[in-house]
Order: C-alpha cells, then structure tokens, then sequence
C-alpha cells in the first residue's frame, strides 16, 4: 500500500532549512552568517593589532630613553663611587647603594674645576698643563684634536652644529640636510676664489658620522629648522618632518 505525499496545508509548521538553503537565502538578502563573523574577526584582529603597535609607539621611546639612562648612570657610579672613602660612602650605613652617586660627584667635580680654572692661578695652571702636554710626542697631536674639538662644540660663541642648512650633495639637484660648522679659513680659503664655509653632511639614520663638505656660501640654504628638528629628520629617514609656518605673501 503506498502513501502519497501530502502537500503542507496554510497551518502546518514550515519545514527546517538546510545550511545550503540558510547560506543561499543569506546570499539572496543580508550577507551570509559565516561571511559575517569573519568579517568582525578580521576587523577585531586588525584593531588589535593597531592597539598594539601604538603601545609600542608610546612606550618604545621611553623605556629605551630609561635603559640607556640607567646604563648611563650604572657605569658612571661604577667607576667613581669604589673611589670613596668608606666613611664618606652612603653605601657603608646604608642597606642599599645609592643610584646616583658617582654621577652627581662628577658633576660637582666638574663644577670645582671649571670654577677653579676661572681665575688668574686658574689659567696659569691650564696654561702650565698645556705647555706641558705638548712637548710629548705622541699625546700631544691626541690633545691638541680633542682640544679643539671640544672648544669648538662647547663654545658659546662658535657656530658649529648652531644652524641647520640645505645644500646640493652629492651631485648637482639633489637636496640633504647639513649642518654648519664654520667658516672656511688658512690655506683653503686662500686657495679658493669663493667665499667658502664648512658644513657636515650627516648620515642616515645614524647622523655621528658623515662628511665634511666646503660649499659656497651662495649654495647654502639656510633653514628655519632648528638643529635638533634636523636630527630629528634625519634619523626619522625624513618621516618626521618639523612644523613650519610659511611666511605670508604681502598682497
């Protein structure tokens, strides 16, 4: 005896969907489940993932800045605070080393002898130290190099590293950033038709080294940047670039 298939009647409940017909009726209306999850999977992971790089961003810096400080100051107390006395050393009374120390002596230290130096007996006795040390052979060309270069970074009159300037290098039409040093002076000027001034090409990302160029002074543009922001620029790969508001134009 065979059964005939009976058509559903108006109240009779519907019959459950497959998956194929519940992804088919989805491709029909509204985006499908499945599609729908992944697409808010992919977007929390990439939100994720922007959250975590702008931590690093934000923390990077100053936990490195930190590291280094501490290295810094690590090795400075290493070296000076063995060199107390124990009865004048915190270290001896205390359960702990004070961090520190040996640093801020050197300061003071510093300090002492840059006062010292400033009077009369002061300056005969650098000019005695002097005399001295260049009568060796070998440490005088040391000393009188560290001398002069530290004169000339250190003093508060001399132009070196004070302006940050644009010039053509290394070939004609191509642009980089350097830094002023000085004016061009002894042989070379003479030996020169043009007015001539000495200025550092730096080099990317590490600017400590680089290449003394003599340039023109009409081929030398000078910027408003300061020379930190040109550092800054440089080490950056020129992805940071400082702020400048250009001058207005008189109507």
């Amino acid at each position: 005896m065979t059964t005939e298939a009976r058509s559903p009647g108006p109240f009779d409940p519907p019959e459950a969907m497959t998956e194929a017909e519940v992804d088919a009726t989805g491709r029909a209306g509204a985006p499908p489940l499945r599609a729908r999850r992944e697409t808010v999977r992919l977007a929390l992971v990439a939100r994720l993932r922007a959250y975590f790089f702008a931590g690093i961003l934000i923390t990077a810096p100053i936990a490195i800045t930190l590291y280094l400080a501490w290295l810094f100051v690590s090795f400075v107390d290493s070296r000076v605070t063995p060199l107390i006395p124990e009865r004048f050393n915190p270290g001896t009374y205390l359960p702990f080393a004070v961090p520190g120390l040996g640093l801020l002596i050197v300061v003071i230290a510093l300090i002492v002898i840059g006062a010292s130096t400033a009077g009369y007996f002061g300056r005969l006795l650098t000019r005695s130290v002097d005399a001295a040390v260049v009568r060796m052979p070998v440490v005088r060309s040391i000393y009188v190099a560290v001398k002069q270069i530290m004169e000339t970074v250190l003093a508060r009159k001399s132009n070196a590293f004070r302006q940050a300037v644009l010039v053509q290098y290394p070939r004609q039409g191509v642009w980089t950033i350097a830094f002023l040093t000085g004016v061009t002076q002894g042989e070379v000027r003479d030996l020169t038709s043009a007015d001539m001034i000495n200025v550092f090409v730096p080099t990317t990302p590490n600017p400590t080294s680089g290449f003394l160029v003599l340039v023109p002074v009409e081929n030398v543009t000078r910027l408003d940047m300061s020379v930190a922001e040109g550092i800054k620029y440089i080490i950056s790969l020129g992805s940071i670039s400082p702020e400048y508001a250009p001058p207005r134009r008189k109507s």
